[in-house]
């Protein structure tokens, strides 16, 4: 299970998105009934890639996708989500304080100018941006021989062509398309995973 003894949490904090993400700009009118398949269930089903102990940052956490989620499948992890959108954060942090998580930090910022402490394991992104554009904002958060695992659609493999020239320039090495969830989910979840060197 996903969840495991934090399937309550991933509960209410689909219920909440369910309730106020409309109103608050973070999900469309047409998401509540897909939260699970298309959102929540999307995210949490590569937290298995996450290292033990790590850190993780999440670029343009938005609603919580996938940093929340998958702060609630690995609370043996470490996360800084971040995310420059005020309306957002004070989200965010609503729902760290009220599913008490205490692996998650919050940081108001543009990903250029956040004030990280560490670098990061790994960073993911979900709905952030075409990958030329995000490679140089995401690469340079990552320690040598940490991942990237970039949420992407079908033209995953596309858009690694079309950002070669900003994936050597940032040193990230052997971009592949991986799938994730095929058991579980109707359409799998597909990730850009690279290391950077």
């Amino acid at each position: 299970m996903i969840f495991g003894e934090h399937l309550e949490k991933a509960r209410k904090f689909a219920e909440n998105l369910a309730r106020h993400g409309e109103e608050r700009g973070l999900i469309g009118p047409l998401e509540p009934p897909r939260l699970w398949s298309r959102h929540i269930l999307n995210c949490g089903v590569f937290a298995d890639l996450l290292p033990a102990g790590g850190l993780v940052g999440d670029v343009g956490s938005g609603a919580g996708l996938p940093g929340l989620v998958l702060a609630l499948a690995r609370p043996d992890v470490r996360f800084v989500l971040i995310e420059p959108m005020e309306r957002r954060t004070d989200w965010l942090s609503e729902q760290v304080a009220e599913l008490e998580l205490s692996n998650v930090t919050v940081c108001r910022s543009r990903v250029q100018d956040a004030p990280y402490i560490e670098a990061c394991d790994v960073v993911t992104a979900r709905a952030v941006s075409a990958l030329k554009t995000l490679i140089p904002m995401t690469a340079p958060l990552v320690r040598p021989g940490g991942q990237l695992l970039l949420m992407k659609g079908v033209n995953a493999d596309r858009e690694i062509e079309d950002a070669r020239k900003q994936l050597r320039s940032h040193g990230v090495q052997n971009p592949v398309v991986i799938l994730s969830g095929e058991s579980i989910l109707e359409e799998p979840t597909r990730l850009v995973q690279a290391t950077v060197d």
